[in-house]
């Protein structure tokens, strides 16, 4: 299921000179590594809904999550200490506070409830509620005093009437309505920690800063799985080599390289460019686990997750960067509109 990102004051996301937004004289051109980096971040990131799914097959749900983020974590925390050194990783109390608080947000609560969906629903499915986040984020603005643009409350009551669609099949039974509760339970979850990323103290390293938090987040889902049993009866050797596969893919795939490419995209594309991903995922996790797992496209998938679509299409295409005095930095994982 990712994160704003701060701007030096009085520069529109859009007009950076020397970056893929333009400068003054005119937009300029799109380089090819924008466009390669966007690639990997809509693929990735939709593949790792069908990715969960396959480690789900062989694997506890909450152990595999926690493993997951603890390995993707300790190999980031081991790049930022080669690269920058151990300064890069001290961080104030507060800070890591912040950073704990965050992880549990989304990556236990948010991942960690996603997972538990997905034992019981498609991750085509999944992937769909998945993509209400960003309308959880304008209520969730509103809420706290902000004035959404009409157009961002028009795509909230779309992405509303595309969800209730998608829900319709577990009210009569066709789905388990455990899978659709967990997974928009997780969308909340994740939503309530983008939204308080925003106003915490967080570590200045944006690696650090994700290191600490997937950490933190991957202990909360190892506690919460052994809090479950899933330990008991629990043998490695049972998983199977895709299970495997699946996990090392979402490790260094899906948690490491889509992750650098989005905080690099953050700083040299137009924020609503490297937005698109909110809408673009769901598709590509549609598309594959047909392709793959042989999920169904039943009618109210199809019309639900359109509806869906069309409502976070409305509302990314308003998304304005935040402008704050300093250097540009990105703080956290995840924390506005997200990949698995």
């Amino acid at each position: 299921m990712t994160a704003p990102v701060s701007r030096p004051s009085s520069t529109p996301v859009d007009a950076v000179p020397g970056k893929a937004g333009g400068a003054a004289g005119g937009p300029a051109r799109l380089g090819g590594a924008v466009w390669a980096a966007l690639a990997v971040v809509y693929v990735v990131w939709g593949s790792t809904y069908l990715a969960i799914r396959i480690a789900l097959e062989t694997m506890p749900g909450f152990l595999f999550a926690g493993a997951r983020f603890v390995l993707a974590g300790s190999l980031l925390a081991g790049v930022v200490l080669v690269r920058h050194g151990t300064a890069a990783l001290r961080v104030s109390a507060r800070q890591l506070g912040s950073s704990a608080l965050v992880g549990v947000l989304l990556l236990t609560g948010g991942n960690g409830l996603v997972v538990l969906g997905e034992n019981h629903i498609s991750s085509g499915l999944a992937a769909l509620l998945v993509a209400a986040v960003p309308l959880w984020m304008v209520l969730l603005t509103a809420a706290a005093g902000g004035r959404p643009k009409p157009a961002e409350l028009t795509g909230v009551l779309l992405g509303l009437v595309g969800l209730a669609v998608l829900s319709a099949p577990a009210i009569g039974g066709d789905i388990a309505p455990v899978g659709v509760v967990a997974v928009v339970g997780g969308t909340l979850t994740w939503a309530a920690g983008s939204f308080v990323a925003k106003r915490l103290p967080m570590p200045g390293n944006v690696f650090a800063a994700s290191a600490y938090q997937m950490l933190v987040g991957g202990l909360g889902n190892v506690l919460i799985g052994l809090a479950r049993g899933e330990q008991h009866g629990l043998d490695p050797a049972a998983f199977s080599m895709r299970s495997w596969l699946a996990l090392g893919y979402l490790v260094v795939v899906g948690s490491l390289v889509a992750f650098t490419a989005y905080a690099w995209l953050l700083q040299s594309a137009p924020l609503t460019l490297a937005a698109t991903y909110a809408y673009v995922n769901p598709v590509v996790a549609v598309a594959l686990g047909w392709l793959v797992l042989a999920e169904p496209l039943t009618g109210p998938t199809l019309a639900g997750g359109a509806i869906v679509v069309v409502g976070v299409c409305l509302v990314v295409s308003v998304s304005r960067a935040p402008r704050t005095s300093g250097r540009t930095s990105v703080r956290g994982p995840w924390r506005r509109f997200s990949g698995g």
